[in-house]
């Protein structure tokens, strides 16, 4: 058994729809299922084959596939008509539960040439951007699409993320990851620099994961409604550094960076404690608000 303990936060202030674009041409894609609302596994559906904490199979179930694992291999056609939360055996006898993926799974299953963001910093972004269905959001290094996604599943309905991404392969493998985790719909991908300027205007959000975020406080703060919300992510305090003293000097107020700590317990009668290993540092939020001027 595991728990998660998310309560070790440690705040510092800083001064501180079917449609993809890529230079111009014009993608049409198809949306894949979503599973989000729905109790059955249909053909064509993704299922997270659960054996156990540290192995997990995200898989996409079809007549006449087979899934091979070192416990055997699962027929995936027993799958078809079944309830989320069934279990299966390979042909070996092991026992696995056919899980219905969550976004997390999507993320941390994903395709990557980046590093991905992590839920925890994740969560942190969505919280305080501000963001809900129906929001515009503008997203500046969409690597593999991970911290994408996770924006695309909050404001859809009916919102839009323009994500901007300088390198082709990157859009590339983003649009597979996006189009398995079924939130497509909700991205508009952009092969373009954003610190040459951001095409949309009176946006909710603007959400940078990038090298120089402080090259594109100024473009922000105009694609920004009053009020919006820009938020950075930034593995180093010297890029936490500048970007607070650029929106200092752009008139961004309520500006406040953040790091958060995760720490995993191993639950065991006699021996509950700390994980061993854990994932620490992985970067600093900052988040500030637009005030008019």
């Amino acid at each position: 058994m595991l728990l998660v303990s998310y309560s070790v936060c440690q705040y510092q202030h800083a001064v501180s729809r079917n449609l993809i674009k890529v230079s111009n041409i014009q993608y049409n894609t198809r949306l894949e299922g979503s599973t989000l609302n729905q109790s059955i596994i249909n053909e064509g559906d993704h299922t997270l084959l659960y054996l156990n904490r540290k192995r997990t199979y995200l898989v996409k179930v079809e007549k006449g596939k087979s899934f091979h694992t070192h416990k055997g291999f699962i027929q995936l056609d027993n799958l078809i008509g079944k309830q989320y939360g069934t279990s299966t055996t390979s042909n070996t006898g092991t026992e696995f539960i056919a899980l219905k993926p969550q976004l997390r799974d999507y993320i941390f299953k994903s395709q990557r040439k980046t590093q991905i963001t992590y839920p925890k910093d994740v969560a942190l972004i969505v919280m305080f951007s501000g963001i809900g269905p129906g929001s515009q959001v503008v997203e500046a290094g969409t690597g593999t699409g991970a911290l994408t996604s996770a924006l695309a599943h909050y404001i859809k309905p009916n919102g839009q993320v323009f994500s901007y991404e300088i390198r082709p392969e990157f859009i590339e493998t983003a649009q597979k990851n996006l189009q398995r985790a079924g939130l497509i719909d909700y991205v508009s991908l952009k092969n373009k620099d954003i610190t040459a300027g951001i095409d949309e205007t009176n946006v909710d959000a603007v959400v940078l994961d990038m090298a120089t975020p402080w090259l594109v406080v100024s473009q922000a703060y105009n694609a920004l409604k009053g009020s919006g919300t820009l938020v950075s992510f930034s593995p180093t305090i010297d890029q936490v550094v500048k970007t607070g003293a650029a929106l200092e000097k752009n008139e961004f107020v309520d500006t406040e960076t953040i790091e958060c700590i995760m720490r995993r317990l191993q639950i065991e009668p006699g021996k509950t404690r700390p994980e061993t290993l854990m994932t620490g540092h992985t970067g600093y939020i900052t988040f500030a608000r637009k005030a008019l001027h």
